[in-house]
This record gives structure tokens, C-alpha cells and sequence, in this order.
């Protein structure tokens, strides 16, 4: 099955307290639905001293749901980016994703 969310994109958060932000996909994990998007979702890590890392207080992305995600239509302007929903669609032999509002390849 073809994800519909890939590493790299640019995607607007839906829900949850970072709602209207956008970031590009660092990680994504399909086994557990969630994806880990830039600058989204931050939290702190207290981490002891080891041998290879000193100790301190740490702020790093933490998985998301791929449902409060959506993939920033690429009509959109950049300074108010809009969700969109991914299709697919078959173009010249090759399954190429597609946005739903606009109709637009995604990529290809």
C-alpha cells in the first residue's frame, strides 16, 4: 500500500496544540501510524550524563498521529497554507499521488 504521507513533505497539523502550524516530515512510522514532523510537537527529555552525551534538559519532536495531519495543498500560498486530502491516480503507467482539492500532482 502507497503511504499517503511521506517523508519530506509539508503538512499542516489538524488537532491537538501545535493546530495551524506547518513542518516537513522528518519520519514516518507506518506500523504505528505517526509521524515525526519538524518543529511539531516538541517535549523535553531530562537525560543523564553518558559517555557519549553530556546531561541536560533536551526539547525534541515526538511522534504525531497521522491523523492530525494533512498535507499542505501545493496551490496553496505560503503565507496561509490549506490541508488537502491525497488521492492517487495512475499517469503514464506510474501511481503518482494527487491532491483532491486541486487536482494537482503531487509528485512525479
Amino acid at each position: 500500500m502507497a503511504a499517503k504521507i511521506r517523508t519530506g513533505d509539508k503538512v499542516i497539523v489538524l488537532a491537538g496544540k501545535d493546530k495551524g502550524k506547518t513542518g516537513n516530515v522528518l519520519r514516518v512510522v507506518p506500523t504505528e501510524t505517526k509521524a515525526f514532523v519538524q518543529g511539531i510537537n516538541l517535549v523535553k527529555r531530562h537525560t543523564k550524563q553518558s559517555a557519549s552525551q553530556d546531561a541536560g534538559i533536551f526539547t525534541k519532536e515526538a511522534a504525531i498521529h497521522l491523523s492530525n495531519i494533512a498535507l499542505v495543498d501545493p496551490k496553496s500560498p505560503s503565507d496561509k497554507p490549506k490541508p488537502t486530502r491525497v488521492g492517487f491516480q495512475i499517469t503514464d503507467g506510474v501511481k503518482v499521488r494527487v491532491a483532491k482539492s486541486t487536482g494537482d500532482v503531487i509528485d512525479g
